[in-house]
């Protein structure tokens, strides 16, 4: 954590990218938000969870940066008081388990060019999953739970909050979607 923070330009601004929960539950303060934009990656149901929205048995699905693409998320402005408390609480929770790869990457703002931290998808880590079909990840993100609660509330929260933001992603408003319908029959 404090080789990250040291290898930012300027350590006394620190921006964070959202691209999945922090953007609906960023559980930090924050000075400022704007939409941004990432260049060179994409958001993806990629990353395993065994303990958030799956267990072991019956493993969920959590979003990740994965490579190529881009996307559409939000950029968070690090509250000065307290600053190295905030990002410690941040990093406790997007770095337990090691899948991630922070990065200081270029994000595009209304405002102009910001960097911000990235927590960017591990793809040598045991966790990470490419290549599940439509109904495959239907399926799994249907019948898992965890201790931060059921899978598909975690994909329908952030669907929903990247419409409220105005940020579109099809292909996750159409797995919301199929979600929905799902839940919805008897």
């Amino acid at each position: 954590m404090l080789q990250t923070l040291a290898e930012h330009p300027s350590p006394e601004e620190i921006w964070v990218f959202g691209y999945g929960s922090l953007i609906w539950r960023p559980e930090f303060h924050f000075q400022e938000d704007r939409l941004a934009t990432l260049q060179g990656y994409h958001r993806s149901l990629c990353l395993w969870s065994s303990v958030n929205r799956g267990t072991p048995e019956q493993p969920g699905l959590v979003f990740g940066l994965d490579s190529g693409g881009t996307c559409q998320g939000k950029v968070f402005k690090l509250n000065d008081n307290n600053l190295h408390e905030q990002f410690r609480l941040l990093w406790k929770r997007e770095m337990p388990s090691g899948a991630y790869i922070p990065k200081w990457i270029r994000c595009e703002t209304m405002m102009g060019p910001i960097t911000a931290l990235a927590f960017v998808m591990d793809i040598n880590s045991h966790a990470y999953i490419q290549g599940l079909t439509r109904d495959e990840t239907l399926d799994i993100v249907l019948n898992a739970c965890g201790t931060c609660g059921p899978c598909p509330e975690y994909v329908l929260e952030t669907a929903s909050a990247l419409a409220q933001a105005s940020i579109n992603d099809e292909n996750l408003f159409e797995l919301a979607d199929l979600i929905k319908q799902r839940i919805a029959k008897p």
